[in-house]
C-alpha cells in the first residue's frame, strides 16, 4: 500500500480526521499582489485573522506589496509580505519597504527569501545579508519566516542550504526575532516527512508549516512544479495515472494531507499547513470553507 493509499484510508479514522481538520483550520495562504482583491471579497471568502502571505514577483514593486498588505489588514486578515532580498535596489528601499509594511499595514511577520534574480539588483546577495543589517527588527517586525526545501533547491546545493538556514536562525535568535519555516510545496508526503525528521534530528525545533498546492488544474500545477524545480514531484507527474493523479484529479489536496497525517512522526509533527493558491484565491477559499463545513457535519 502506498503512502497516498494509507492517506486516503486515514480519512476514515476519526482521530486522523480531527487532526486534518485542525491543520486545515489554522492554515495560511499565499497570493500574488494582483490576487489580493478588495475588502468585501476578501472578507467574504476568508475567515477573520487568516494569515495571508503576499509574494514578491518580478512584476511587483515593494509599493505594490505594501498596498496589498494594507488591503488584507483592512479586510481583517493578517498580512505577511515576502521580502526578496535580491530584488531590492538599496538599503534605503529595504528600510522603506519594511517600515511601511509594519507602520501602514500592521505587519508583524515577514517571509525573508533570497529571490529569483541571477544577479542581485542591489547590495543584498541573500536573505542573510539583509538580516545582518538589523532592518527587520528595527522596523517593528517580530517574527521572521524562512523558506524550507524538502526536495532541495534547483540552484543551491543541500550543504549550502543547510548552512544558510542555521546562520539565519542563529542570527534571528540573537536579534530577538521569533523564527519559523514554510516549506516549498510538494505533491508527495515522503519528502516532507523526511525533511522535518532531519530538521528535528539536527535540533532545528522552530515551527514548520508544510506547503501544499491548493485545488488547481493538473496543467497549472505542472507549470508551477517546473518553475520551482520540484524533483520528486515532477517524477510523480511523469508517471501518469498514479497516486499523484488520483490526488489531484479526484481529491485535490485531501489525499496528500491525509497521507502526511497517516504516517506522521510523533517526534517530528507538522505544525501547520500553508496553501499556494495556484488555482486562484476563490477556489482555495471555497475548498477551505468546505472543509470547515465537514468539521461541523
Amino acid at each position: 500500500m502506498t503512502g497516498v493509499d494509507r492517506g486516503l484510508d486515514a480519512m476514515a479514522d476519526p482521530g486522523r480526521v480531527r487532526r486534518v481538520a485542525k491543520l486545515v483550520a489554522g492554515a495560511s495562504l499565499e497570493l500574488s499582489p494582483r490576487e489580493v482583491l478588495g475588502e468585501p471579497a476578501l472578507s467574504r471568502w476568508l475567515e477573520p485573522e487568516t494569515t495571508v502571505l503576499v509574494s514578491h514577483p518580478a512584476s511587483a514593486t515593494h509599493h505594490d506589496i505594501v498596498a496589498a498588505c494594507l488591503r488584507l489588514r483592512r479586510a481583517g486578515l493578517a498580512p505577511v509580505p515576502h521580502v526578496a532580498a535580491r530584488r531590492l535596489y538599496s538599503f534605503t528601499q529595504a528600510r522603506d519597504f519594511l517600515q511601511r509594511a509594519a507602520g501602514e499595514a500592521g505587519v508583524t511577520s515577514a517571509l525573508l527569501i533570497g529571490g529569483d534574480p541571477d544577479r542581485p539588483m542591489g547590495p543584498f546577495q541573500s536573505g542573510l545579508d539583509l538580516l545582518t543589517t538589523g532592518l527587520v527588527e528595527h522596523s517593528g517586525i517580530a517574527e521572521l519566516i524562512l523558506p524550507g526545501y524538502p526536495e532541495g533547491h534547483p540552484r543551491i546545493d543541500s550543504r549550502t542550504l543547510a548552512d544558510a538556514l542555521r546562520a539565519k536562525l542563529a542570527l534571528a535568535q540573537s536579534r530577538g526575532l521569533k523564527a519559523s519555516l514554510i516549506s516549498q510545496f510538494t505533491f508527495e508526503a515522503a519528502p516532507i516527512r523526511g525533511w522535518i525528521t532531519r530538521l528535528r534530528g539536527e535540533d532545528i525545533l522552530c515551527p514548520v508549516r508544510v506547503g501544499i498546492a491548493g485545488p488547481a488544474s493538473v496543467a497549472t500545477l505542472a507549470k508551477f512544479a517546473v518553475r520551482c524545480g520540484i524533483g520528486a514531484s515532477l517524477r510523480a507527474l511523469g508517471r501518469g495515472h498514479t497516486a499523484f493523479a488520483r490526488i489531484m484529479i479526484e481529491a485535490g489536496p485531501d489525499g496528500l494531507i491525509s497521507a502526511l497525517v497517516a504516517d506522521e512522526n510523533p517526534n517530528a509533527p507538522i505544525d501547520g499547513l500553508h496553501f499556494f493558491a495556484f488555482g486562484g484565491l476563490r477556489r482555495t477559499a471555497e475548498w477551505l470553507r468546505q472543509k470547515s463545513r465537514d468539521r461541523v457535519a
